[in-house]
Order: C-alpha cells, then structure tokens, then sequence
C-alpha cells in the first residue's frame, strides 16, 4: 500500500502564507498605483514600425489602375478598371528570392517602372509596405522596402532614447529581436499637446529614422479611444466574474456546496497570486495578461476536480476513515498524476518563453506563476477550505449533542 502523506498538518501553515501573499499583493497594487496597463486598456495613439531599407521603388503609368499588396510569402500587383481585362500578376518570394530577381519580375508589367533597386544580389526575408502610403500606383514613385536575411537586431533602449523628445513614448518589442519591428504607444493628454495624431506620427517618424538605425516604416497606425479602453477594461471584469460563477455553478452541480466553494475560493487565490505578480514585477497588463489568467482558472478548476472526484470515490471505498484520512489518502493518490501533467504541461509553456519575445513571453511567465499556484492552492487552499468545513460541521453537531444532553425532561411528581 502506498504511504499516504499528511498533507493535512501544513493547511493552516498554507492559508496564513497565501494570506500574506495576497495582503502583498493588494499593498503592492496600492502602493504602484495599480497594474502597468498595456496599450489595449489605455487610450492613445499605437503604431507598429519597422527599421527596414529600402528594396526598390515603383510607378505605374500603364492602361487602368494597378495596386501592390503584400502577405507573408508573396508580392501582388492587381491591374484593374474600364477598358482592360482585370489581372493579377503573383509574385512568390521563395521564387524570387533577391532583389534581382524581384525587379525582373516586376519589369514584365507592361506600364510597372522599377526605379531605385537595392544591390541585385541582396537576398530578403520578405518584403514590407507602408501602412501610411496609398496602395494606388501611379507616376509618383511607391517605395517597397525589406527585411534583410540575418538582420541585426536593434536595442529597445535604442528606440526610447531616440523618442525622448516626444515624452513618455511606450515602447514595445514585436516578434523576434531579428525583425526590427517594435509598437509605439503614446497617451492622449500627450498626443493633445503636442498638436493632434497626425503630427504626432510624423513626429514619430522622423525622430526614428534620425536615430541613425536606418529607414524606417510604420506597418500600422491606430488610435485607441477612451471609451473604448474604458469598455475593454469592464468587459475584462465581467468576464473574470462570470468565469467565477459558471465554476461555482458547475462544481456545486457535480459535489457538494462546501466543494464549490472552496473550488472557487482556489481560483481567486491563484487569480490574486497572479496579480500580485503582475504588480510586483510591473509586466503590463494587456488582453495577454487575461487570457493567461483565464487559462490558469481553468487548468486549476481541472485539478481540483480532480482530487475531489477521488475524495468521493475513496470515502465510498472507505467509510469509516475520518474525513483528513479521506483527503489525505486521495491527494496522496493523484499526487503522481499533479505533477506528471504539471511538468509536461511547463516544459511546453517552457519552450514558449524561451523561444518567443514581447507579449508571448509574459504570456509564458504569467501561466508558469499561475500553473505553480494552481497545484498548490488545490492541495492546500481547496482541499483545505473541505476541511475546514467538514471540522465545523462536526464542531456544531457535537454542540447539539451536548445541548440535547443537558435539557432533561422533568417528570410529575405524583400526590
């Protein structure tokens, strides 16, 4: 038989350790004056720019109209209006994967002049537009510009210095350091002040590409409202909220209510470890940020049912074990299956956090945190809150008893 642990003598030790967690937490909230929200809850301008050359440079001075349009693998040139047959002309980059190669393709297009050509031998990762630019071609020549293969990486510090002049500009990684591609984020009151959006953008640009890190493109450009930061920010809380109650609903179907509740009261814990570790270490909080709290209630939820689906079944097998003998028997018993899908579970979100940059990787960190907690609010605060309330329970029946035995019915007293 396998040696059943005790894990009942550390549930008060548990809850007096995960209340200082939480005490710290909230202080710590106070203290910083809430989360380092990210660009999805603030309202302000957010662009996506890219330190990319040039690749080459086109017009278009051919029957109808001709627009340029780029994914991720191919270049496409779409010739279309009255008079001409519409076509598009695809142009794959793993077919023309230098400059050379590009431009002779281009050049097939009766109307398309290429001007301004990179070296020809200069191989590309992909090509990269600008959002800001018209997709029209014309006779005023539209820029193209590439990510070279092998690009050095530019420091994030790089970026900032570049954007001091501007204020208090947020700056962002975006993929892999190799891209070059970073998001820029800048408040309202500032944007105001410094004469509106569009100028602010401009002022943007031109401060990067003076950095000395090469030309720059901005890949995207949005304006978040406040209304609208204001109403992702509630739409979060509800989510969270009725997350909560559909897990009491449902554990309150399946066990019995004291389960429910100490179901729920676990998921809080770990949401408020999370939190608070989110605050401490001053990660922003973005829409990643919840999905990652999301995720982390219910890979909780799943291991709590877990252990009180076998509490059921163990006290069925033994009914005459006291209720801790009970739940240490059935923790000890699933404990091999807590840590074979906890560590398979980490080693994945592991790999996630070491092979990714910018909202991934705070993605990885936060459910690493939450996944730990998770197990151990299940052992120590779920289980433990059963306890507890199994220990009450029995405190008021033993009351009752005592009360019951004390009143005695008084007899008459014959004449």
């Amino acid at each position: 038989m396998k040696q059943v642990i005790t894990f009942s003598k550390y549930f008060l030790p548990a809850a007096v350790f995960s209340a200082v967690l939480v005490v710290v937490g909230i202080a710590g909230y106070i203290a910083f004056g809430g989360f380092e929200l990210g660009v999805d809850f603030r309202a302000g301008l957010i662009q996506e720019v890219q330190f990319v050359p040039k690749a080459f440079s086109l017009s278009y001075t051919g029957r109808g109209n001709a627009q340029i349009s780029l994914d991720a693998g191919n270049l496409y040139i779409v010739i279309s209006g009255s008079g001409v047959d519409p076509v598009t002309h695809r142009f794959a980059f793993s077919e023309y994967g230098t400059i050379a190669a590009m431009t002779a393709g281009l050049s097939t297009i009766e109307g398309l002049s290429v001007r301004d050509a990179a070296e020809g031998s200069v191989n590309f990762h992909r090509l990269i537009q600008n959002a800001l630019e018209h997709s029209d071609l014309g006779a005023e020549p539209y820029n193209v510009h590439y990510l070279p293969e092998g690009a050095e990486p530019i420091p994030i510090d790089a970026v900032r210095s570049s954007l001091l002049s501007l204020g208090s500009a947020s700056v962002q990684i975006l993929g892999q350091p190799s891209d070059r591609r970073f998001m820029i984020r800048m408040d309202d009151n500032e944007i105001e002040a410094a004469g509106g959006p569009v100028i602010v953008s401009g002022k943007i640009a031109d401060a990067l590409a003076a950095s000395g890190n090469g030309p720059i493109v901005v890949t995207s450009s949005s304006q978040v409202g406040s209304r609208f930061s204001k109403d992702l920010t509630e739409q979060a809380g509800v989510l969270l909220s009725l997350t909560l109650l559909l897990v009491l609903a449902y554990v309150s179907f399946r066990f019995k209510p004291q389960y429910a509740i100490g179901a729920v009261i676990a998921i809080i814990h770990d949401g408020f470890i999370v939190v608070a570790f989110l605050v401490w270490t001053r990660m922003e909080f973005t829409t990643t940020s919840i999905a990652a709290v999301l995720t982390i209630l219910g890979y909780s939820i799943n291991d709590t049912i877990v252990i009180f689906d076998r509490v059921r079944e163990t006290r069925r097998i033994y009914p005459e074990d006291s209720f801790i003998d009970v739940l240490n028997r059935s923790i000890t018993e699933t404990l091999s299956r807590t840590i074979i899908t906890t560590v398979t579970t980490m080693l994945a979100v592991l790999m996630l956090f070491i092979f990714t940059s910018g909202s991934m990787k705070d993605f990885a960190v936060a459910l690493l945190v939450g996944m730990i907690s998770g197990v151990y609010s299940t052992i120590f605060i779920a289980c433990g809150f059963v306890n507890f309330w199994d220990i009450q329970v029995k405190k008021r029946e033993q009351k009752k008893l005592v009360i019951k035995s004390a009143v005695k019915p008084t007899k008459a007293v014959a004449r």
